[in-house]
Formats: C-alpha cells, sequence, structure tokens
C-alpha cells in the first residue's frame, strides 16, 4: 500500500498530523502539568512550623499570663509607633519604668517576618529604635521585660499609634 493508493481512501497522515491522538493526550498531560504547578507552590509558600516546642510553650502559657496581670497591677500601658526606619513607644505606669525594654513584632502567619528589638530609653517614658520597614499587613507589637508585658494589634498600611495594653489580644 503507498501513500496515494486509492483503495485507502486517500492519503494517510502521520499519527501527528492527526487531531485525535492529541486530544487523547490533553487531559492526562493538564493533569501533569496542574500536579507539577502544585507542587511548586506547595514548596515556595511552605508555611512552616509555627512552633517546635508546643509543648514547653504550652506550660509555658501561666508565666505568660502572670506577666499580663503584674502589668494590669502595675498600671502599664500606652502607645507604639512606626515611623519610617524607627519605632517609637511611649509608656505610663503607677511605679518606675525599667530603662531596657524588647519590642517584638510578630506576624501571624510568617515566623520568618518577627522581628525583635531593643529600643534605647530617650526619656521619661519613652523608647526609640532603629527598625527595617515591616512589610504591609496586620502584626502583633510586644513590648516586655523578664516582669511584664503589654502588646497591641496594628497595621502597617494605617499611620495611627496602637494603643498598648496588657494581655496578648
Amino acid at each position: 500500500m503507498t501513500a496515494a493508493d486509492p483503495s485507502a481512501g486517500g492519503p494517510r497522515r502521520p499519527w501527528y498530523r492527526e487531531p485525535w491522538p492529541w486530544i487523547l493526550m490533553a487531559g492526562p498531560g493538564l493533569v501533569v502539568v496542574a500536579a507539577i504547578a502544585t507542587a511548586v507552590i506547595a514548596f515556595r509558600g511552605a508555611d512552616g512550623l509555627v512552633a517546635d516546642d508546643y509543648y514547653k510553650q504550652g506550660l509555658g502559657i501561666n508565666r505568660q499570663i502572670a506577666r499580663d496581670d503584674a502589668a494590669t497591677a502595675l498600671g502599664i500601658a500606652g502607645e507604639l509607633r512606626v515611623a519610617p526606619g524607627t519605632v517609637r513607644v511611649t509608656l505610663r505606669a503607677k511605679s518606675a519604668l525599667p530603662d531596657r525594654l524588647t519590642v517584638r513584632f510578630t506576624h501571624p502567619s510568617r515566623s520568618s517576618e518577627d522581628r525583635v528589638l531593643h529600643p534605647a530609653r530617650t526619656g521619661e517614658g519613652t523608647w526609640e529604635a532603629p527598625v527595617a520597614d515591616l512589610p504591609p499587613g496586620r502584626w502583633l507589637a510586644i513590648v516586655e521585660t523578664p516582669q511584664w508585658r503589654v502588646s497591641a494589634r496594628m497595621d502597617t498600611r494605617a499611620a495611627d499609634a496602637a494603643e498598648l495594653s496588657p494581655g496578648v489580644r
């Protein structure tokens, strides 16, 4: 049989020029492409483990609550303002405030974005520290010492100061 055999109904085309093999291979091909795309998304955007030592953190929750209660008893409150390149903490309390504080910015879903600062006291009840710009979004800001802690939820897209109060909200 030749390529131009009239008994065959016309010239035969190679298989890759026929539409049906491609139509039949399209379904499995799309599944393979979708699986690869899903794997890439999963590995690039993988959420890290929130806490390696979740059991120890669970046991330490009472100590954290005690620090919140201590802040309430001392009447500690204030505000935290993030300006480009600077964080300013202003606190008021019934008793003397410490010279050293720790300020933690924790991202709700990406622990790799968390920041810890040790601001310097600049005046009565005020502390400042340099900070690289925080990515836009919601953050939990915690101002603490080993004895007490106050916190605030803040949005870096808003220019308002965040109100610090005892307890993590």
